[in-house]
């Protein structure tokens, strides 16, 4: 009997300091591999275990938890609790956050890029929209413009664009599809396959992602100014997730979030753009520049159709789509 009552009192002992000293551990689902795109999150990362003593930890996965097209699906049903998806994956599903992704906005930073977009993820039915999948917007992850690297002849004009395949997504397909371009929307992991295997001629991406997904291996030629816009891709957390973390788990990754950017910032600035230009000259990639009155002229005949189509079925569909397109362009407005 007593060397009953003493293991059941070890038992006790043991279940109770196993209670109080359990680590915490929130799945994250990312895609492809670490590179200048994910910085914030490693860093995110970085940050909630030091300020936790190790208590709460971000275990980072790429593309072992799901799809990227299928991130906030995975978010919606609790299978991870952090993701980080792109808007224009599923515009159906976060119409809300589209509206960063017009053609032609005129960012032209990736600062004013990130404090655009959390303008706009704080702003209330931007919240509403995303809680529909029970997402809660933690953070941006800004992006430079998109621009053009493709296979064959080099376009001379805007108009040597007509009835090229180009892989665009959103507001920059739309921007394409006017120079006459043919976008086809596909996931950046697929995208080297398909370069190669001829299914698209050109890809628009921000140069990071021409390096990470291969399309400088094969590329002779890129546009250095078309900038039609950009893509936006959230990092999100599973709203049940959140709410079940403790006042001082909460406080580390809040706090965390504008230190991860900034490191994310200087991270794409230093890295990735210093390595960009001589990476064109090594792979002999010649560079396209386009006169002022081109974009002009292709940027008149997107902009403003691209901005009242969106406004006009969003309104149908419920969303302050005027506020929040005034929302996006008075900011930029205000930073010229």
């Amino acid at each position: 009997m007593q060397k009953l009552l003493l293991g059941t009192a070890l038992t006790a002992m043991t279940f109770s300091f196993a209670t109080e000293t359990m680590a915490k551990e929130w799945n994250v689902s990312l895609w492809g591999k670490r590179r200048a795109f994910t910085e914030h999150v490693e860093k995110l990362a970085e940050l909630v275990s030091e300020k936790t003593n190790g208590e709460f930890t971000l275990n980072i996965s790429y593309g072992g938890l799901s799809k990227n097209r299928e991130n906030l699906d995975g978010i919606s049903i609790g299978a991870f609790e952090m993701a980080q998806f792109c808007a224009g994956y599923h515009a159906d599903k976060n119409p809300s956050i589209t509206v960063l992704e017009l053609p032609f906005l005129g960012v032209n930073s990736l600062e004013m890029e990130r404090e655009i977009s959390m303008a706009v993820y704080n702003h209330p039915a931007v919240q509403g929209d995303l809680a529909r999948w029970n997402a809660k917007l933690l953070m941006p992850s800004p992006l430079p413009q998109y621009n053009v690297a493709g296979v064959g002849d080099a376009p001379k004009t805007v108009a040597d664009f007509d009835g090229l395949t180009v892989r665009a997504t959103g507001g920059i397909g739309r921007a394409m599809e006017a120079a006459g371009a043919v976008p086809t929307s596909m996931s950046a992991t697929e995208v080297r396959q398909s370069m190669d295997s001829g299914v698209v001629k050109a890809v628009a991406f921000a140069p990071h992602a021409h390096m990470s997904f291969g399309t400088v291996e094969n590329a002779t030629w890129w546009t250095t100014n078309l900038n039609p816009g950009t893509v936006n891709c959230p990092v999100v957390v599973n709203a049940d997730a959140y709410a079940d973390l403790t006042d001082a788990e909460r406080a580390a990754l809040d706090s965390s979030v504008s230190e991860a950017l900034d490191h994310y910032i200087s991270s794409y600035d230093t890295k990735t753009m210093s390595k960009w230009g001589p990476l064109l000259a090594e792979k002999g990639i010649s560079e396209v520049t386009f006169t002022d009155a081109e974009i002009e002229t292709l940027k008149a005949k997107v902009a403003a159709p691209a901005a009242a189509a969106w406004i006009e079925k969003n309104t149908a569909a419920g969303l302050p789509a005027q506020e929040l397109y005034d929302l996006v362009v008075d900011m930029v407005a205000a930073k010229k």
